[in-house]
């Protein structure tokens, strides 16, 4: 499924399901919350902090899911086209980073 399809099905559900889009600013907290659910996860899961017991069935994939959603809103309120910004930043870095990793001895270990 492409961008462009995903943006639309969240404004979709957004007009038939969340009345209206919450304002920019609090979208912006939600999102900060949500990669905060994320780093948790990331951090007592494949860091090198202990789980919590409380934390040992919380779902990966649905937090970044979570935060795909949020990204969502953010663009289809803010007129973005995710779709064609994310294909010219895969251009950009690309032709940026065309050897750079491949020349990197931190990654050959």
């Amino acid at each position: 499924m492409g961008l462009k399809k995903i943006q639309k099905e969240v404004d979709v559900w957004i007009k038939e399901h969340g009345v209206r889009y919450f304002d920019p600013l609090t979208n912006m907290a939600q999102l900060s919350e949500e990669v905060g659910e994320v780093a948790r996860i990331i951090a007592r899961r494949y860091g090198e902090q202990s789980e919590k017991e409380s934390d040992k069935n919380k779902d990966l994939a649905e937090e970044l899911s979570d935060v795909i959603f949020v990204v969502m809103c953010l663009a289809n309120q803010t007129g973005l086209d995710l779709e064609k910004a994310f294909d010219e930043k895969l251009k950009i870095k690309t032709k940026r980073d065309l050897l750079r990793h491949k020349n990197n001895p931190k990654l050959k270990k």
